[in-house]
Protein backbone atom coordinates (compact mmCIF):
# COMPACT_ATOMS: atom_id res chain seq x y z
CA UNK A 1 0.00 0.00 0.00
CA UNK A 2 1.03 3.75 -0.54
CA UNK A 3 1.08 4.30 2.79
CA UNK A 4 3.46 1.78 3.71
CA UNK A 5 6.78 2.60 1.18
CA UNK A 6 9.92 3.62 2.89
CA UNK A 7 10.99 6.99 2.09
CA UNK A 8 13.89 5.46 0.40
CA UNK A 9 11.67 3.41 -2.50
CA UNK A 10 9.71 6.43 -2.68
CA UNK A 11 12.37 8.43 -3.87
CA UNK A 12 14.06 6.16 -6.04
CA UNK A 13 13.50 6.94 -9.78
CA UNK A 14 15.84 5.05 -12.34
CA UNK A 15 16.29 6.79 -15.72
CA UNK A 16 15.74 10.51 -14.35
CA UNK A 17 18.91 11.80 -13.35
CA UNK A 18 20.27 15.24 -13.10
CA UNK A 19 16.75 16.77 -12.45
CA UNK A 20 15.87 19.89 -11.00
CA UNK A 21 13.17 20.83 -8.31
CA UNK A 22 12.63 24.65 -9.49
CA UNK A 23 10.30 25.45 -6.39
CA UNK A 24 9.79 24.30 -3.17
CA UNK A 25 9.56 25.36 0.65
CA UNK A 26 12.19 23.64 2.57
CA UNK A 27 11.84 26.18 5.60
CA UNK A 28 8.18 24.95 6.08
CA UNK A 29 7.99 23.15 9.45
CA UNK A 30 7.03 20.45 7.53
CA UNK A 31 10.73 19.49 7.04
CA UNK A 32 11.98 21.30 9.96
CA UNK A 33 12.82 17.63 11.90
CA UNK A 34 14.84 16.14 8.78
CA UNK A 35 15.84 18.75 6.36
CA UNK A 36 19.47 17.39 6.11
CA UNK A 37 17.65 13.99 5.28
CA UNK A 38 14.83 15.43 2.88
CA UNK A 39 17.85 16.82 0.77
CA UNK A 40 20.05 13.24 0.58
CA UNK A 41 17.05 11.86 -0.73
CA UNK A 42 16.41 14.12 -3.49
CA UNK A 43 19.99 13.66 -4.46
CA UNK A 44 19.43 10.02 -4.29
CA UNK A 45 16.54 10.47 -6.74
CA UNK A 46 18.80 12.22 -9.05
CA UNK A 47 17.71 15.61 -8.20
CA UNK A 48 20.72 17.45 -8.07
CA UNK A 49 19.65 21.09 -7.17
CA UNK A 50 16.42 22.87 -5.82
CA UNK A 51 14.80 26.44 -5.36
CA UNK A 52 13.16 27.05 -2.19
CA UNK A 53 11.11 29.77 -2.29
CA UNK A 54 10.79 32.44 0.69
CA UNK A 55 7.20 33.77 0.73
CA UNK A 56 7.12 36.50 3.21
CA UNK A 57 10.33 38.26 3.56
CA UNK A 58 10.86 38.15 7.28
CA UNK A 59 11.48 34.86 6.61
CA UNK A 60 14.65 35.44 4.41
CA UNK A 61 17.26 34.90 6.97
CA UNK A 62 16.13 30.87 7.98
CA UNK A 63 15.52 30.95 3.64
CA UNK A 64 18.97 32.04 3.19
CA UNK A 65 20.25 29.85 5.66
CA UNK A 66 19.10 26.92 3.95
CA UNK A 67 20.69 27.62 1.08
CA UNK A 68 23.89 28.06 2.64
CA UNK A 69 24.17 25.13 4.28
CA UNK A 70 23.20 22.85 1.32
CA UNK A 71 25.18 22.93 -1.86
CA UNK A 72 22.06 21.80 -3.77
CA UNK A 73 20.17 24.06 -2.56
CA UNK A 74 19.40 28.10 -4.15
CA UNK A 75 16.48 30.16 -2.75
CA UNK A 76 13.93 32.68 -4.38
CA UNK A 77 12.56 35.71 -2.63
CA UNK A 78 9.12 37.61 -2.11
CA UNK A 79 5.83 38.54 -0.70
CA UNK A 80 3.32 36.30 -1.96
CA UNK A 81 0.22 37.63 -3.28
CA UNK A 82 -1.70 35.41 -0.23
CA UNK A 83 0.39 37.07 2.06
CA UNK A 84 0.62 41.21 0.77
CA UNK A 85 -2.36 42.03 2.87
CA UNK A 86 -0.85 41.58 6.01
CA UNK A 87 2.97 41.87 5.40
CA UNK A 88 4.89 45.00 5.24
CA UNK A 89 4.87 46.20 0.86
CA UNK A 90 8.16 45.19 -0.34
CA UNK A 91 10.22 47.68 -2.47
CA UNK A 92 12.10 46.94 -5.64
CA UNK A 93 15.17 48.36 -3.57
CA UNK A 94 14.91 45.66 -1.13
CA UNK A 95 14.35 42.87 -3.50
CA UNK A 96 17.73 44.32 -5.47
CA UNK A 97 19.60 43.90 -2.07
CA UNK A 98 18.69 40.35 -1.28
CA UNK A 99 19.17 39.71 -5.22
CA UNK A 100 22.84 40.41 -4.53
CA UNK A 101 23.33 37.36 -2.70
CA UNK A 102 25.20 34.28 -4.73
CA UNK A 103 22.33 31.96 -4.38
CA UNK A 104 19.19 34.01 -4.83
CA UNK A 105 18.14 32.93 -8.17
CA UNK A 106 14.75 34.18 -8.58
CA UNK A 107 12.15 37.00 -7.78
CA UNK A 108 9.38 35.38 -6.63
CA UNK A 109 6.46 33.64 -5.95
CA UNK A 110 4.62 37.14 -6.59
CA UNK A 111 1.30 37.03 -8.28
CA UNK A 112 -2.43 37.02 -8.43
CA UNK A 113 -4.87 35.24 -6.10
CA UNK A 114 -8.23 35.71 -6.43
CA UNK A 115 -9.01 32.45 -4.91
CA UNK A 116 -8.50 32.93 -1.34
CA UNK A 117 -7.69 36.75 -1.15
CA UNK A 118 -9.20 38.84 -3.80
CA UNK A 119 -10.38 41.38 -1.33
CA UNK A 120 -6.51 42.25 -1.47
CA UNK A 121 -6.77 42.59 -4.96
CA UNK A 122 -5.31 46.04 -5.49
CA UNK A 123 -2.69 45.66 -3.20
CA UNK A 124 -1.68 42.13 -4.69
CA UNK A 125 -1.71 44.19 -8.04
CA UNK A 126 0.90 46.84 -6.86
CA UNK A 127 3.26 43.94 -5.25
CA UNK A 128 3.06 42.27 -8.52
CA UNK A 129 4.38 45.49 -10.49
CA UNK A 130 6.99 45.85 -8.26
CA UNK A 131 8.54 42.61 -7.96
CA UNK A 132 8.56 42.77 -11.84
CA UNK A 133 10.61 45.95 -11.93
CA UNK A 134 13.08 43.89 -9.65
CA UNK A 135 13.22 41.17 -11.91
CA UNK A 136 13.91 43.81 -14.29
CA UNK A 137 16.74 45.20 -12.54
CA UNK A 138 18.21 41.98 -11.23
CA UNK A 139 17.90 40.05 -14.46
CA UNK A 140 16.58 37.17 -12.57
CA UNK A 141 13.87 35.30 -13.71
CA UNK A 142 9.95 36.33 -12.11
CA UNK A 143 8.03 33.21 -10.63
CA UNK A 144 4.24 33.75 -11.00
CA UNK A 145 1.60 32.38 -8.71
CA UNK A 146 -2.11 32.93 -10.86
CA UNK A 147 -4.86 31.18 -9.00
CA UNK A 148 -8.33 31.97 -10.38
CA UNK A 149 -6.67 35.50 -11.69
CA UNK A 150 -5.99 34.52 -15.60
CA UNK A 151 -7.46 37.41 -17.30
CA UNK A 152 -5.33 40.26 -14.49
CA UNK A 153 -2.24 38.16 -14.57
CA UNK A 154 -2.38 38.14 -18.49
CA UNK A 155 -2.70 41.96 -18.92
CA UNK A 156 -0.33 43.01 -16.32
CA UNK A 157 2.41 40.58 -17.60
CA UNK A 158 1.75 41.48 -21.31
CA UNK A 159 1.73 44.99 -20.17
CA UNK A 160 4.65 45.33 -18.70
CA UNK A 161 6.83 42.70 -21.01
CA UNK A 162 5.83 45.12 -23.83
CA UNK A 163 7.01 48.14 -21.91
CA UNK A 164 10.38 46.67 -20.48
CA UNK A 165 10.98 42.41 -21.13
CA UNK A 166 11.88 40.22 -18.31
CA UNK A 167 12.30 36.80 -18.10
CA UNK A 168 9.52 34.77 -16.11
CA UNK A 169 8.07 31.20 -14.63
CA UNK A 170 4.44 30.62 -14.25
CA UNK A 171 4.91 28.45 -11.66
CA UNK A 172 2.53 25.13 -10.67
CA UNK A 173 0.81 25.99 -13.90
CA UNK A 174 -2.57 24.79 -13.49
CA UNK A 175 -4.74 27.72 -15.63
CA UNK A 176 -6.14 27.68 -18.91
CA UNK A 177 -5.06 27.28 -22.52
CA UNK A 178 -5.71 31.44 -22.99
CA UNK A 179 -3.08 32.41 -20.30
CA UNK A 180 -0.99 29.45 -21.27
CA UNK A 181 -0.69 31.22 -24.72
CA UNK A 182 -0.11 34.16 -23.64
CA UNK A 183 2.64 33.80 -21.40
CA UNK A 184 4.18 30.99 -24.15
CA UNK A 185 3.95 34.50 -26.57
CA UNK A 186 5.96 36.55 -24.51
CA UNK A 187 8.27 33.78 -24.12
CA UNK A 188 7.87 33.02 -20.49
CA UNK A 189 8.01 28.59 -19.03
CA UNK A 190 5.48 26.81 -17.83
CA UNK A 191 6.26 25.06 -14.06
CA UNK A 192 4.83 21.48 -14.26
CA UNK A 193 3.97 20.20 -11.12
CA UNK A 194 2.29 17.06 -8.98
CA UNK A 195 -1.26 18.62 -9.98
CA UNK A 196 -0.44 17.24 -13.76
CA UNK A 197 -0.26 13.89 -13.02
CA UNK A 198 -3.19 13.86 -11.17
CA UNK A 199 -5.72 11.42 -12.89
CA UNK A 200 -8.36 14.20 -13.60
CA UNK A 201 -5.88 16.54 -15.36
CA UNK A 202 -6.37 15.69 -18.43
CA UNK A 203 -6.86 18.96 -20.04
CA UNK A 204 -3.88 20.62 -17.95
CA UNK A 205 -1.67 17.39 -19.69
CA UNK A 206 -2.71 18.61 -23.14
CA UNK A 207 -1.77 22.08 -22.49
CA UNK A 208 1.28 21.16 -21.39
CA UNK A 209 1.40 18.37 -24.48
CA UNK A 210 1.26 21.71 -26.62
CA UNK A 211 3.62 23.47 -25.30
CA UNK A 212 7.29 23.81 -26.44
CA UNK A 213 9.39 21.41 -24.64
CA UNK A 214 11.94 24.29 -24.52
CA UNK A 215 9.84 26.38 -21.80
CA UNK A 216 9.07 22.89 -19.39
CA UNK A 217 10.38 23.09 -16.08
CA UNK A 218 9.32 20.63 -13.50
CA UNK A 219 8.85 21.42 -9.48
CA UNK A 220 7.19 19.64 -6.34
CA UNK A 221 5.66 23.19 -4.55
CA UNK A 222 6.31 20.80 -1.71
CA UNK A 223 5.69 19.62 0.93
CA UNK A 224 1.78 20.17 -1.32
CA UNK A 225 0.68 18.58 -3.84
CA UNK A 226 2.80 15.26 -3.75
CA UNK A 227 2.79 13.51 -7.10
CA UNK A 228 0.62 10.01 -7.48
CA UNK A 229 1.80 7.34 -6.50
CA UNK A 230 2.61 9.77 -3.55
CA UNK A 231 -0.65 11.13 -3.42
CA UNK A 232 -2.10 12.35 0.22
CA UNK A 233 1.84 11.79 1.69
CA UNK A 234 4.10 15.39 2.18
CA UNK A 235 5.28 15.66 -0.80
CA UNK A 236 9.63 16.41 -1.25
CA UNK A 237 11.79 17.05 -3.68
CA UNK A 238 12.58 13.87 -4.58
CA UNK A 239 8.97 13.10 -5.89
CA UNK A 240 9.82 15.07 -8.41
CA UNK A 241 11.16 11.91 -10.70
CA UNK A 242 7.39 10.98 -10.38
CA UNK A 243 5.88 14.26 -12.06
CA UNK A 244 9.11 14.17 -14.78
CA UNK A 245 8.10 10.80 -15.61
CA UNK A 246 4.38 11.55 -16.82
CA UNK A 247 6.27 14.44 -18.23
CA UNK A 248 8.39 12.48 -20.62
CA UNK A 249 5.20 10.47 -21.74
CA UNK A 250 3.34 13.58 -22.91
CA UNK A 251 6.48 14.65 -25.14
CA UNK A 252 7.04 11.01 -26.16
CA UNK A 253 10.80 11.14 -24.29
CA UNK A 254 12.56 8.80 -22.71
CA UNK A 255 12.76 9.96 -18.85
CA UNK A 256 16.29 10.65 -18.91
CA UNK A 257 16.13 12.78 -22.14
CA UNK A 258 13.18 14.70 -20.22
CA UNK A 259 15.32 15.05 -17.42
CA UNK A 260 17.92 16.50 -19.47
CA UNK A 261 15.67 18.98 -21.43
CA UNK A 262 14.33 20.55 -18.26
CA UNK A 263 17.32 20.65 -16.61
CA UNK A 264 18.70 22.78 -20.00
CA UNK A 265 15.73 24.69 -19.38
CA UNK A 266 16.17 25.24 -15.88
CA UNK A 267 20.12 26.45 -16.84
CA UNK A 268 19.04 28.74 -19.31
CA UNK A 269 16.20 30.93 -17.64
CA UNK A 270 17.81 30.09 -13.75
CA UNK A 271 21.05 31.55 -15.28
CA UNK A 272 22.31 32.41 -11.75
CA UNK A 273 22.17 28.74 -10.73
CA UNK A 274 23.60 27.33 -13.47
CA UNK A 275 27.06 29.47 -13.41
CA UNK A 276 26.89 28.83 -9.59
CA UNK A 277 29.79 26.62 -7.78
CA UNK A 278 30.82 25.98 -4.20
CA UNK A 279 33.62 27.18 -4.72
CA UNK A 280 33.61 30.25 -7.51
CA UNK A 281 30.27 31.37 -6.61
CA UNK A 282 29.31 31.64 -10.28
Amino acid sequence: MQEEQSHESAGKAPGCPQLVDSHCHLDFPDFADELPEVIARAEAAGVKRMVTICTKLRNLPAVRAIAEAHDPVFFAAATHPMSVAEEPMATVEELVEIARHPKCVGIGETGLDYHYTRESAEAQKESLRIHIEAARRTGLPLIIHARDADEDIAAILGEEHESAPFDCVMHCFSSGPDLARRALDLGFYLSMSGIAAFPRSTDLRKIFAAAPIERILVETDAPYLAPPPMRGRRNEPAFVAHTARVGAELFGLSEAEFAARTTENFDRLFRKAAAWSPDGHG
